[in-house]
């Protein structure tokens, strides 16, 4: 009804319920919860961590926390 009225769809919500399953199913063989609320947190979160021997990517404009980054 709300998509209809309002003209908004939930596309974004179903496509982190659809992330947060598949993490779920991967995490299956790990020991502890911590492990499989960090993959979560990773998987839906807008951290990117840097990682080691990687080149320095730089982010989009107008992205929350973007740094440019000279070459």
């Amino acid at each position: 009804m709300a998509a209809v009225e309002l003209g908004i769809s939930n596309g974004r919500v179903e496509a982190i319920n659809n992330k947060i399953k598949v993490a779920v199913r991967m995490g299956y063989g790990f020991r502890n919860t911590d492990n499989l609320v960090a993959l979560l947190m990773l998987r839906c979160g807008d951290c990117q961590p840097q990682l080691p021997g990687r080149p320095v990517k730089a982010r989009k404009k107008g992205v929350k926390g973007a740094k440019s980054v000279a070459a």
